[in-house]
């Protein structure tokens, strides 16, 4: 009985949070290293009198605060003991994270993975990011990760094995489409998992996970396509608007963000999109840089373009190799823009 006015003297005790969120009772901490040393010898129960009936009749008995003072001990034990229960309950277990926890970040990121441009995510961002935090403070970082590898591969290989059933008139474009909607749910991805990168991916494995997922396009779809692409992109190089001028930019720039060594493969391609690319120019080939130049200005007027229009390109500091493409895709294209009237003149250019 006595056990119970203590417990409820002990009620109104401050209760704090640790970093997981669990409520700790005060002197927790030093239960937790002192054990039972804390705990007062066990007594003979007394008998149940007249001071457990109220708080006014406890303090009339004679030395009822040397009884008080010497009973914090056991207060604060009780109350441990009720904290310690309280942080149980809140423990999420493996069996807990692949039933309750993954599931919803698994439907998560089904759908940033397979969104398209402006397409509404019915998803709580907050939600999802609460789910990492509790999952990392619980340690399961490392099962998180290794889930996290194996959806966005098995993803990826779907992907690969849908372009290489493409036919190749279609093969660019769908490339196009997967490398943007990846590079695209990536971006919403990376920050839901901070909490991840920050304290495992960072700090026990050294590594980003940025990095990581785009090593993971790059081996399960740039690296099997990569061989049928570049052919394809120089034909189309070779064919004006057989693509448009943003595809074939777009998917230039993603292959060299992911193997810059790829560059070498159709240097002369990416220098057009990727600055610095070729080597700098030197005096002993001027004669040859103004023959190329000369050959592309032939064939600009072989295309219907005038001699005005390349001398102001010129001195607008305009690269006329940049504007090629975009130009006779206007000039092919009759949507009450620009093109091209009678080969000499262009409206609203």
């Amino acid at each position: 009985m006595e056990e119970e006015s203590m417990e409820e003297e002990g009620g109104g005790e401050a209760m704090m949070d640790d970093q997981n969120h669990n409520n700790w009772g005060a002197g927790g901490y030093g239960r937790h290293l002192l054990g039972e040393r804390l705990l007062p010898p066990a007594g003979p129960p007394r008998p149940a009198g007249p001071e457990h009936n109220g708080a006014g009749l406890r303090g009339c008995e004679p030395g009822a605060a040397a009884a008080r003072a010497g009973a914090a001990p056991a207060i604060a034990a009780i109350n441990i003991s009720a904290s310690t229960s309280k942080f149980l309950m809140n423990v999420i277990t493996i069996e807990d994270y692949k039933s309750t926890y993954w599931p919803k970040l698994d439907s998560a990121i089904d759908q940033l993975l397979t969104q398209s441009p402006g397409d509404y995510i019915p998803i709580s961002y907050e939600q999802i990011y609460s789910c990492v935090y509790k999952c990392v403070c619980q340690q399961h970082s490392e099962q998180m990760y290794s889930d996290l590898i194996k959806k966005i591969t098995n993803h990826l290989e779907r992907v690969s094995k849908e372009l290489q059933a493409s036919p190749p008139d279609l093969y660019i474009e769908r490339f196009n489409v997967a490398l943007g909607q990846y590079m695209g749910a990536l971006q919403s991805i990376v920050p839901l998992f901070i909490y991840m990168n920050k304290f495992y991916i960072e700090t026990k494995l050294n590594r980003d996970l940025k990095d990581d997922l785009i090593k993971l396009f790059t081996e399960h779809v740039a690296e099997k396509h990569i061989y049928n692409l570049m052919p394809l992109l120089l034909e189309a190089q070779s064919t004006p608007f057989q693509i448009t001028p943003s595809t074939m930019a777009n998917i230039v720039k993603g292959l060299y963000t992911l193997r810059p060594e790829w560059v070498q493969m159709a240097p002369a391609l990416f220098s057009k999109f990727i600055p610095n690319i070729l080597p700098p120019a030197v005096e002993s080939e001027l004669q040859e840089y103004a023959a190329q130049d000369q050959k592309l200005q032939r064939e600009l007027i072989q295309n219907g373009f005038t001699r005005w229009l390349i001398s102001l390109c010129k001195f607008q500091g305009i690269q006329i190799v940049n504007i090629l493409d975009q130009l006779l895709f206007l000039a092919r294209t009759d949507t009450g823009g620009a093109q091209v009237v009678s080969g000499a003149s262009f409206g609203n250019c």
